[in-house]
């Protein structure tokens, strides 16, 4: 194995040694190969099975970047434009003001709706129609396009009708025809989950933070708070993404990858992979650029999205384009340094710290990899 398979390795080891996690993989592309594949823990502590590379783990909003990739193949391949009205698509969308926004807004996070209804149930939102109804009749928080803020449930419902309208399919078999079948990994890229795959996939838990768990709203929150207004509360707890139901339904706000299919397809982004490429460079210059940017309507930070996948580069910097996901696994790709990185894990932690570390390896071992050798 390589210096930095061997890095990563230790370090994750380290992690569920110390009980900071319990099961983890990590992946990493480079130039269209796989440079890192790494697991460690257990992904079922009733059964003490281990996680293996081909284990899927419910990643929470990894899902969305999932999601806007089906939508980029699909207009590589159809011509359609991202400034295209979503009411072309799909009529009903424009109800209450919103018949000027397009898919552009959809994928930025800025088409103004994302809130639902505070009686929408977890059983709700396994009813695709009814979803699709409620969002389309929604009047929307602001005029779309003008703002920005974290559409955490609505996201997935909009971009995968819009998906479902171009394709006639639903999103999870769009998602297995125009990329996870192509890519090799229809077994392990997900919206929802045959009931015969089900037994495979890691059993997530909240991580306990001093007396409370890191699943869920936080606590004390006021009765107007924007956080309150996205979807139900249990959305963002290990019980959720537990539930049978939510796993064999497509809410395409979140999704179900193994770490090594989920670098895959970001990989298959930045450039061919095993003959494979999703994108055109000039669609991959457009979908990593910032689209939107300001402050985030929903959590009242400095925000920047591109085209269904948070930017994090500084201006003018090659993008860092990808999402993360409740409870700390995240997936991204380097256009600059030309990798892309995936991390999934099952205790839902309320950072991103155990990726930042992991990712920070692979950044340091692949800029070393990268320099000339001193004579």
């Amino acid at each position: 194995m390589s210096g930095i398979q061997e890095r990563v390795q230790e370090a994750i080891n380290e992690l569920v040694a110390s009980g900071a996690e319990r099961g983890l993989q990590v992946a990493v592309y480079r130039g269209g190969k796989l440079v890192v594949d790494a697991v460690a823990g257990i992904a079922d502590p009733a059964t003490g099975r281990p996680v293996t590379s081909d284990t899927p783990f419910f990643s929470y909003s990894i899902g969305k970047g999932v999601a806007a990739t089906v939508l980029h193949v699909l207009a590589e391949r159809t011509g359609l434009s991202y400034d295209t009205p979503i009411v072309e698509l799909w009529p009903e969308f424009g109800a209450n003001g919103k018949q000027g926004a397009t898919i552009r807004h959809a994928l930025s996070q800025s088409v103004g709706v994302p809130g639902l209804p505070r009686d929408v149930t977890i059983e709700d939102l396994c009813d695709w129609d009814k979803m699709c109804a409620i969002i389309a009749a929604a009047e929307p928080w602001w005029e779309p396009g003008t703002k920005i803020g974290y559409h955490a449930v609505t996201f997935g419902y909009i971009v995968g009708e819009i998906i479902r309208r171009v394709s006639g399919k639903p999103i999870a078999q769009a998602l297995r025809d125009e990329v996870a079948g192509p890519l090799g990994v229809a077994g392990e890229l997900f919206f929802a989950i045959p009931p015969s795959e089900q037994g495979r996939l890691a059993w997530l838990e909240d991580a306990q933070t001093g007396d409370a768990q890191a699943g869920g709203m936080p606590e004390g929150l006021p009765e107007d708070s924007p956080l309150l207004k996205l979807g139900p509360a249990e959305c963002t707890t290990a019980a959720y993404g537990n539930r049978a139901d939510v796993r064999s339904a497509s809410i395409p706000a979140g999704g179900t990858v193994t770490a090594r299919a989920v670098a895959r397809m970001y990989a298959a982004l930045l450039g061919e992979v095993d003959g494979v490429r999703l994108i055109s460079p000039e669609r991959l210059r457009e979908v990593s650029a910032v689209a939107m940017a300001g402050q985030d309507e929903i959590f009242g930070f400095p925000t920047a999205w591109g085209l269904g996948y948070s930017i994090e580069s500084e201006p003018g910097a090659p993008a860092v384009f990808g999402v993360g996901g409740v409870g700390g696994s995240y997936a991204f790709a380097d256009v600059g340094n030309g990798y892309s990185f995936a991390l999934t894990k099952n205790r839902l932690t309320p950072s991103f710290e155990t990726a930042q570390r992991i990712a920070g390896i692979v950044r340091e071992a692949l800029a070393a990899e990268a320099r000339p050798s001193a004579l």
